[in-house]
């Protein structure tokens, strides 16, 4: 799959607009509707789900050409019932926004968040995200992992 900016995603990469982590913002420099997927994500180590939500927020668009996710191919709603694996996914890259923007205040705690395998490691690390971040913060979070 190879994706290419939008008008949206330009604007917000130019007003450094905090919905996009600084993991995010190289994503979106690589894509240029010549690379795959694969080729950024190797070349960043960053994680599908980082792309994903670059897609979900509408900065990113496939390029033309290029195969269309088979969420949107078939018509499905791509967030009526998630997997276990995509709550993980989703999960982990809000509680890695929630606590990058807390600053150095937050710095083992995303380390906790990276090192978390699976989503029972993630929702084990809820109440300390919350804890540190403020329950307000975290209700996005809290509903991605509980689904």
């Amino acid at each position: 799959m190879k994706y290419t900016k939008t008008e949206a995603g330009q604007q917000a990469f130019k007003q450094r607009l905090p919905s996009i982590t600084p993991r995010q913002r190289t994503l979106f420099i690589l894509f240029d509707g010549q690379k795959t997927v694969d080729q950024v994500l190797a070349a960043t180590g960053a994680a599908q789900a980082d792309v994903q939500s670059l897609v979900d927020q509408g900065f990113l668009e496939p390029a033309a050409g290029s195969a269309k996710p088979a969420a949107a191919a078939s018509g499905a709603e791509p967030h009526v019932q998630h997997s276990d694996q995509q709550r993980y996914l989703e999960g982990r890259a809000l509680a890695t926004k929630i606590t990058a923007s807390l600053g150095l205040r937050g710095f083992r705690l995303n380390l906790s968040v990276e090192s978390a395998a699976n989503l029972q490691e993630l929702i084990e690390l809820l109440p300390k995200i919350q804890a540190a971040a403020g329950a307000d913060h975290c209700k996005e979070l809290e509903a991605a992992l509980r689904g």
